[in-house]
């Protein structure tokens, strides 16, 4: 296969957790897998995380433990010290995500974590996985604003992204947690990064309505971005913000935007629709 250019991540967990109905293990396995013969760079698969705060990733363990590896990396999320441990140590996860947020209210609510301990935690995160052998992913969430009544500004956001790159973090998504983010101030934060950061693989995690996502995405990829999450036909989003849910880029339309721009996605299109209607029969849509 010829080099990836632009890189879309599939994200089954955001679509799994945000669904009211329990979903079977055997189902979400079966989904999971059928995702990871698409091709996608990396799959995001679950996440250590408190059974109460997330019913729906009670068996992340079990659900990692039948999966078939593939070309595709697998990742996981987690919000604590040993949610961290077990997705360091378990064999098939290559990527471990924490949520960091730029709200100190985002970060109470989501992690339980002040932004100081949820910081030392990612301290504790990167050198453990560099023993291990494993990447550390970094969603800086609520990159674009909040509805908390904070002070947010640009400044803000890069500051953190300095602290950051100083711990040696090499992958950041740059997250729009609650749809606020517009053309203009996408474009204004995301191309001072690639230029300053060289050492940071950066991506674009937007949560949108599903019909709102082209501006976001064409002016993330004008300031050269091409690495993007998505979920098939937009399912998910965070639970988390005491505020309206919106869901995730819709996967299939980063997949026409990628073809529409002539990058090369690596993604079987076959097997794609193959998931597609696995995702359907997952979510009870049809």
């Amino acid at each position: 296969m010829s080099e990836r250019t632009f890189k879309i991540i599939e994200c089954p967990r955001e679509a799994i957790q945000s669904h009211k109905e329990f979903i079977a293990t055997d189902k979400k396995i079966d989904y999971i897998n059928r995702l990871l013969t698409v091709g996608f760079d990396t799959v995001d698969c679950g996440s250590f995380v408190s059974a109460k705060s997330v019913p729906q990733m009670v068996d992340t363990e079990e659900v990692l433990n039948n999966l078939d590896k593939s070309s595709s990396k697998i990742s996981i999320v987690t919000a604590s010290r040993s949610g961290a441990i077990k997705g360091l140590e378990h064999e098939k996860v290559d990527i471990v995500g924490f949520p960091f947020s730029i709200s100190a209210n985002f970060q109470k609510y989501n992690t339980n974590k002040s932004q100081e301990d949820a910081f030392e935690l990612i301290k504790y995160i990167r050198n453990v996985a560099e023993i291990n052998n494993k990447d550390v992913l970094i969603y800086l969430s609520m990159a674009f604003g909040n509805p908390y009544g904070e002070i947010w500004n640009e400044d803000i956001v890069k500051d953190w992204i300095s602290k950051l790159s100083d711990l040696g973090i090499k992958f950041i998504n740059i997250s729009d947690t609650i749809g606020l983010a517009k053309e203009n101030n996408i474009i204004n934060l995301y191309k001072e990064l690639i230029p300053n950061y060289n050492n940071i693989e950066f991506g674009a995690h937007f949560h949108t309505v599903y019909n709102d996502w082209h501006e976001k995405i064409k002016a993330a990829y004008d300031s050269g971005f091409r690495k993007f999450d998505g979920t098939i036909k937009g399912l998910g989003g965070c639970p988390f913000t005491n505020y309206e849910k919106v869901g995730n880029t819709p996967t299939e339309k980063l997949i026409s935007f990628a073809n529409q721009q002539k990058e090369k996605h690596g993604l079987n299109l076959f097997d794609f629709e193959s998931s597609w209607n696995v995702s359907l029969r997952t979510f009870g849509l049809i």
